[in-house]
């Protein structure tokens, strides 16, 4: 398997997980977390990674509001791309459930899973809570 087909399955993997609200991280055994799939820590190389839940709810740091998307989104423009921390991990979806003015940085938003306007794959959301 080719390491861009690894990292695919990896990405749809960490997606199955939030959308049966099992959301999960990887931390080495310095503390430093990342996103699957990895095989090292990528900020100490340790390769003694564990699995741990991803919390609950996040904020965002950052954000803007896309009106020229890519063919995939299309269907959604205008929308909210944002980044939002999840403790040690950094995580970037849209923001779904929320009117594009009403969303800042500091807000508190939980992940989920939703399909594309085509309905043929998923993407990282944000909800509002």
């Amino acid at each position: 398997m080719s390491p861009d087909q690894d990292q695919r399955r990896g990405h749809d993997a960490f997606l199955d997980a939030v959308d049966a609200d099992d959301a999960f991280y990887v931390e080495c055994s310095n503390g430093h977390g990342s996103l699957p799939p990895r095989r090292a820590c990528p900020h100490c190389g340790d390769q003694q990674l564990a699995e741990r839940s991803l919390p609950e709810t996040g904020r965002v740091q950052a954000h803007t509001v896309v009106h020229v998307p890519t063919e995939e989104f299309a269907g959604r423009a205008p929308y909210v791309t944002a980044i939002a921390d999840f403790g040690p991990v950094t995580l970037t979806g849209l923001v779904v459930d929320s009117r594009a003015e009403d969303v800042e940085n500091g807000m508190t938003v939980a992940v989920d899973t939703d399909e594309t306007p085509e309905g043929d794959t998923s993407a990282l959301v944000f909800v509002p809570r």
